[in-house]
């Protein structure tokens, strides 16, 4: 009996599906970056802290020193701005126009140093700040001391984009003539000289006590202590609810650092008179002098 082969069934053809459209996924809106935090600096920059900043490129070190003194070697990423040059025009508007040109922006910390013991880094500090620059600081240090502890340096002549920054002056850090005459006979205010004491004795406004810059500043640092300076200071009756005007020889350099001195020290309501003793004479208004100083007059202690 012969086997018959079954015949193999054939698979049923199946209708290929047409395709779907994917319609194509909607791009995901960008989201707007989050401000970038700063630091928050305090008046005196330790130099571990300014290294630390100027790694991470958060910060703008400004070289306050001649130009040929910052080129012949600088602290890292620092721009230079000479006293002198900010002192041509120093007008709120046209320091704004120098903070923009180095790229500082409204909250980008600044630490400002110079080589002759932080006087031109404290009256370039106090302009930032009184135009708007609130997050300045003073280098703890000079360039040299800097330099001395085998700390980095450089030579390159560094420059940023120009950045935007808003003026937004600080009337309660700032006093002229007329201020000061005023405040002569009010009570609770008082004048402070920062000049050498026998420049002080020599001629000054008056009702002005003497603070001399040589006392503010020790070995390591520009400033002293903050409980060094506040006994320095009441040690001549001044009391911390005093308003206080520092003034100096001529631009504001030495009383600048008295200022910074001043806060450190927990006196909070301090002005200075940046024109100072020079434009003081230059109109004509009265100044005290000692006619016969004896040794103990010229003790600053």
């Amino acid at each position: 009996m012969k086997r018959v082969k079954a015949k193999a069934r054939s698979k049923p053809k199946v209708k290929a599906k047409a395709a779907k459209k994917v319609k194509p996924k909607a791009a995901a809106k960008a989201r707007p970056a989050a401000p970038k935090e700063f630091a928050q600096l305090a008046i005196v920059c330790d130099a571990d802290t300014l290294r630390t900043l100027v790694r991470k490129k958060a910060v703008r070190v400004v070289d306050v020193r001649k130009a040929d003194d910052y080129n012949a070697g600088h602290i890292p990423s620092a721009v230079s701005l000479p006293l002198a040059r900010l002192l041509e025009d120093d007008k709120p508007e046209r320091v704004i126009q120098l903070l923009e040109e180095f790229g500082i922006t409204e909250k980008l910390p600044v630490v400002i140093y110079d080589d002759t013991f932080g006087a031109l880094a404290a009256r370039v500090a106090w302009t930032f700040q009184y135009v708007g620059h609130s997050n300045t600081a003073l280098l703890e240090m000079t360039f040299k001391q800097w330099k001395g502890l085998g700390l980095e340096t450089e030579t390159r002549q560094n420059s940023y984009p120009r950045s935007k920054h808003p003026l937004n002056l600080n009337k309660e850090m700032y006093a002229d003539a007329q201020y000061v005459e005023a405040a002569q006979s009010q009570q609770g205010k008082l004048l402070v000289d920062s000049r050498e004491r026998l420049n002080f004795l020599t001629e000054h406004i008056p009702t002005a006590r003497n603070i001399p810059y040589t006392m503010l500043g020790s070995d390591g640092s520009i400033l002293r202590k903050a409980d060094e300076l506040k006994r320095m200071i009441e040690n001549r009756g001044i009391t911390p609810s005093s308003e206080i005007i520092t003034y100096c020889g001529s631009v504001g350099t030495l009383s600048g650092l008295a200022y910074y001195a001043l806060k450190i020290a927990g006196y909070n309501n301090v002005k200075l008179y940046p024109k100072s003793f020079k434009e003081w004479k230059s109109l004509g208004k009265p100044k005290d002098e000692f006619k016969e100083a004896n040794y103990w007059d010229l003790s600053a202690e």
